[in-house]
């Protein structure tokens, strides 16, 4: 190396912008760009002096960073060149478009890219603005400065100015050591076991799998992370300050540490997730010596913090407090040597250890003072941004100031701009009472609240009380040759389908049925099973869907469940069940054909129950939803005043009586007057059938679940389908490349229909956009006299874009289920948000959010229940079934989901010692227990199967574990 240089180590810090730049050369990301205005008789050639002077002093402001002997090292000149301050005059232009140039050459100065290996890494350019207004343009490399360091130039400035300008020297003592000695000595002090103490700390609080914050994302994150970013002011007032400040000296807390556990507190509730981990900024000047020195000495400590248990918010303080002091005190530690030590999984798109940074300035910038020329720094935002979200907070005199930098590839701006909102809110709850537990503190603005509970949820109608036999009933009278039903070849008008539904109810009266009585329905699709369905409504009782391809197990344990002392069924399924005390009653015989053909009395009101549905319950057995006609009707008449059906449409009924889009399919064609085609057994599988029969038949309205949405998109016929006025999903998510596909092949309308069973049919729609520029399709707003609620673990509602619990009530929630009162309890619970006696909410397990315009976005489930082709499965049923054999000894079952939407379930096995087990032999054992659609397609017992330190398999890995094959690898334990 030549005399004219010589040479140091770099600095870890450094050293890893030094890789980074290396990654993606040029990136502005670590640009430090400012600017200083100028007002008053400015002499440019003192301001150049000065320039030249502080590069004088700061050997840091003279480096390069080139590769010596394989290893980045800082390249010193040994002298300073002088360097010409670059004049560019804006007089010329109009005075209105000086500033929009000052401006935008600010923001093109900022992000010039350096070369830091040969690029002088400190630029400077003066703009005149006006014979006594100047700008100057200051823009370095963070691999040569830091924010501390800002601090050091300006004083150094305005102190040199003074005296250059006046003709005096340099007023600044020569400095005792320079950057190249601090890297020296951090190298060396790393080298030995002066920072095994604290490398053993952080080791400790950051060692093992850390959690990864996923905040409310509006868009996907991309593979590779991006520093694109804008930035959303906050201004925190007097009133508020002074307030914090006060409860920090309550507690022994600082302002830094208040302000922190805030920040904490806001990322829980938006994220729902209670270990959270921060980073922030601190000097790294812990040598009296570096305080004056220009140079990158900043470090980041990395705060974790557990939030679980709902604490109030001065124990959220104390924990915050306890985790900072700690951290200050092995503060000597390199962030960049923490992640080498570390080494946690490699993830290019985002940060390493955290992914969120909070920067406190509490002390001031210096002031900046002339005999006859005023100072006043400015900021450029080059939009970018480092992290995923950085609070950047200044205290000033009496108030706090700054802005959160987000990154725009992952936020919009008016997320970020409820988010600043809403952290003001939490603030002012936080200083309101801090004894609160952070589930209960507040984060929305009144406006917010309003427009969630009430506005968002202003559905009422009024709808006529009725039941749907009489709804029917009256139906028939208008129109009563009209055409209810086809099914093949057969044809029924609306007066013969009334009858031969009177005829049964006369009959199932004379068995005892009435009001709330359950009577089993045990059918293939037929027009049998429609006059069923009718009689049992007749008759005053309610339905109890038994699907006959059900395992025998499964439908004697809901008979036995349900006290059904009734069933009805077809003659060739006569013997399938047999019960203590069941009469079985054959409907396609002769048994009532001499029953009246006139509407029975009825007592039946819309409080009645209608029907049971049995879903897979999670403890191991099948649950009855009971739900009542007035939840049904209520469903039932909005959708005609959705859809406005009429007598020339027709609907196809394909559902299976156990799935709730049945029952639509059903009645509400058969209320308004229109045909219902009843669809054959096993058709609702075959593509080809179901778009013969919408040819056929010119059907206009249709249901598909959305994995099984594409059987009618794969047909080349459909497009012959001209009939179809509307399609509706629901079920399960709809995917937006099935909704996309769905209108490049058809022109009828799409409605995403979402509901569980407990809220009769449905709940809540959306019809469908096909120019849907979102990655997920919404499930829409509420129906009529329906309320929808996100709420967090404490009933409070949650702010937009933040993900929730979604609550259902209004008209359509269900009685409960059957025989389970401690189940009930737990899922309906008492309207928080209503003054009506008795109101309920259906908790539904669902996790959405809203969007802001008020539509939900469904995200997933907050427990281990799935959705499999539309049926309802939880994993415990299934866990239970297979625990029960003999040969297995521990199981557990997941859900896997490919990339194309479609799940499937996985079974992981251990066997018993000496067993000997097949995956035909445990499907065969299963189809005794379960349906069909709950049987898992692979079973797989890798040979290193995780378990927990209790012995049992450990659930969390089996979903991350790679690999399902439907064949059976047994390990003997």
């Amino acid at each position: 190396m030549s005399e004219d240089f010589f040479l140091f180590p770099v600095s870890f810090a450094q050293q890893q912008l030094w890789f980074l730049d290396q990654l993606a050369p040029g990136r502005p990301v670590y640009n430090l760009p400012g600017a200083v205005r100028f007002k008053g008789r400015l002499g440019v050639r003192a301001l150049e002096e000065s320039l030249n002077e502080i590069v004088r002093r700061h050997e840091i402001l003279r480096t390069n960073f080139q590769v010596i002997d394989g290893q980045p090292a800082q390249v010193v000149a040994a002298e300073a060149s002088h360097r010409t301050l670059p004049l560019i005059d804006l007089r010329d232009l109009p005075p209105e478009k000086r500033e929009a140039e000052a401006q935008r050459l600010s923001v093109k100065e900022g992000r010039r890219p350096f070369n830091l290996a040969h690029d002088a890494l400190l630029r400077s350019k003066l703009l005149r603005l006006a014979e006594d207004e100047h700008l100057l343009l200051l823009n370095s490399h963070h691999i040569v400065s830091d924010g501390w360091s800002l601090g050091v130039f300006l004083r150094e400035l305005v102190a040199l100015y003074e005296a250059f300008s006046n003709g005096r020297p340099s007023p600044l003592p020569e400095l005792s050591i320079q950057y190249g000695d601090f890297a020296v000595w951090q190298r060396e002090s790393l080298s030995d076991d002066l920072l095994k103490h604290d490398l053993d700390y952080w080791k400790q609080q950051l060692g093992g799998e850390l959690p990864l914050l996923e905040l409310p994302f509006d868009h996907p994150r991309p593979p590779v992370q991006t520093a694109h970013g804008a930035r959303q002011e906050i201004f925190l007032d007097k009133s508020v300050t002074s307030a914090l400040k006060a409860l920090g000296q309550r507690t022994e807390a600082t302002l830094f540490t208040v302000l922190l556990a805030a920040l904490k507190v806001l990322l829980y509730r938006y994220a729902g997730q209670t270990d959270i981990i921060i980073g922030t900024p601190v000097a790294g000047r812990n040598q009296t010596e570096t305080e004056n020195l220009i140079g990158l000495f900043v470090n980041t400590l990395v705060l974790r913090t557990e939030l679980s248990s709902n604490p109030d918010f001065i124990e959220v303080l104390r924990r915050v407090r306890e985790v900072t002091l700690a951290a200050y005190e092995h503060q000597d530690v390199p962030f960049e040597k923490l992640v080498e030590e570390l080494q946690p999984e490699r993830d290019l798109s985002r940060m390493p250890l955290f992914q969120v940074m909070f920067a406190f300035q509490n002390a001031p910038l210096p002031s900046l003072e002339l005999s006859d020329v005023s100072l006043e720094l400015l900021e450029v935002d080059l939009g970018t941004a480092k992290f995923d979200l950085t609070l950047n907070l200044s205290e000033t005199s009496d108030s706090l100031n700054g802005y959160f930098e987000y990154n725009t590839d992952l936020f919009e701006a008016e997320t970020i701009s409820r988010l600043s909102e809403h952290f003001q809110t939490l603030l002012q709850s936080i200083i309101a009472d801090p004894r609160t537990a952070i589930d209960s503190l507040s984060l929305l603005t009144e406006r917010e609240r309003e427009q969630q509970l009430f506005e968002w949820n202003d559905t009422s109608r009024h709808y006529p009380a009725q039941t749907l036999h009489h709804l029917f009933e009256s139906q028939v009278e208008r129109t009563p040759d009209a055409t209810a039903l086809i099914f093949d070849d057969e044809q029924v008008s609306y007066k013969e389908l009334n009858e031969r539904a009177n005829q049964l109810a006369h009959y199932l009266h004379r068995l005892g049925i009435g009001p709330d009585s359950l009577v089993g329905i045990m059918m293939e699709r037929s027009i049998e099973m429609v006059v069923s369905l009718l009689g049992v409504l007749k008759a005053g009782g309610a339905y109890v869907p038994l699907d006959p391809e059900y395992p025998q197990e499964r439908l004697l344990h809901m008979i036995g469940d349900s006290g059904c002392r009734v069933l009805l069924t077809q003659q060739k399924l006569i013997g399938a069940v047999a019960a203590e005390g069941l009469r079985v009653v054959s409907v396609d015989e002769e048994a009532f054909r001499e029953e009246s053909l006139e509407n029975p009395e009825s007592a039946t009101s819309a409080e009645n129950l209608a029907y049971i549905i049995y879903t897979s319950g999670s403890t191991g057995l099948p649950k009855g939803t009971m739900l009542a006609h007035e939840g049904v009707v209520n469903c039932l008449w909005w959708m005609q005043e959705t859809f406005n059906l009429s007598g020339d449409d027709r609907v196809m009924l394909k559902a299976s009586l156990s799935f709730d889009a049945s029952v639509w399919e059903l009645f509400w064609p058969l209320v308004v007057g229109a045909c219902v085609v009843v669809a054959q057994p096993g058709g609702q599988q075959d593509g080809a059938y179901l778009v013969d029969t919408v040819i056929k038949h010119n059907i206009t309205t249709i249901h598909f679940v959305p994995s099984m949405l594409p059987i009618l998109l794969d047909r080349k016929e459909l497009s012959d389908a001209r009939s179809l006025k509307q399609v509706i999903v629901g079920g399960e998510a709809l995917p937006v490349e099935s909704l996309k596909r769905f209108f490049t092949r058809s022109k009828a309308a799409l409605h995403n229909f979402y509901g569980p069973t407990e809220t009769s049919i449905g709940s809540i729609d959306w019809p469908c956009d096909p120019n849907l520029a979102r990655p997920t399709v919404p499930i829409g707003r509420p129906i009529s006299n329906t309320d929808v609620y996100i709420l967090n673990r404490d009933l409070q509602p949650v702010p937009v874009g933040v993900a929730g619990e979604l609550y259902i009530g209004g008209a359509g929630v269900a009685r409960g289920y059957l025989n389970r009162p401690e189940l009930t309890a737990e899922r309906f619970i008492p309207h928080p948000f209503s003054s009506e006696p008795g109101a309920r909410l259906y908790r539904t397990g669902d996790v959405a959010r809203y969007l802001p315009d008020g539509n939900i976005e469904f995200l997933g489930r907050a427990d281990e229940q799935v959705k499999i082709r539309g049926y309802r499965i939880e994993l415990g049923e299934i866990n239970s079934a297979l625990a029960q054999h003999p040969d297995v000894r521990e199981c557990a079952v997941v859900a896997r989901e490919s990339v194309t939407g479609d799940k499937s379930l996985v079974a992981y096995i251990v066997a018993e010692e000496g067993a000997s087990l097949t995956v035909s032999g445990l499907r065969q054992y299963l189809r005794e227990k379960l349906p069909e659609q709950m049987i898992p397609s692979h079973f797989i017992l890798l040979q290193a199967l995780p378990l927990t330190p209790s012995g049992k398999l450990d659930k969390r890995s089996l979903v991350q574990a790679e690999g399902t094959r439907a064949s059976l690898a047994v390990q003997y334990v």
